[in-house]
């Protein structure tokens, strides 16, 4: 299930500190680690919005984007690792964006 917005918060500020750090060695890519195809993710998004209607892929490009995997070795070397796995990220995201649409600038 979704963790609470306190524990949220707990975690963000966590990460933030960590960031700081991140930014002062040099680049490091963020991420989970996880490779998770455009099909998986789309799927994900259909589920945690509620579509119901269905997916149609561009037949032009049927292998869709070459393998894309963030390496996060530096990242785990600085003692961080992801805590929110992907579907629940969306679902946090999407809890998020529903929750502040009426102040976003469109």
């Amino acid at each position: 299930g979704l963790i609470s917005e306190e524990r949220y918060q707990e975690l963000l500020e966590k990460e933030k500190q960590i960031a700081a750090e991140i930014y002062r060695v040099e680049h490091v890519n963020i991420g989970t680690g996880k490779e998770v195809t455009i099909k998986e993710l789309a799927k994900i998004v259909k589920r945690t919005v509620g579509y119901q209607g269905e997916i149609i892929w561009n037949q032009d490009m049927p292998d869709g984007t070459p393998r894309k995997l963030t390496n996060v070795d530096k990242l785990h070397g600085l003692g961080w690792t992801h805590r929110v796995e992907l579907e629940e990220g969306v679902g946090l995201a999407y809890r998020w964006f529903k929750e502040n649409v009426k102040d976003a600038r469109m």
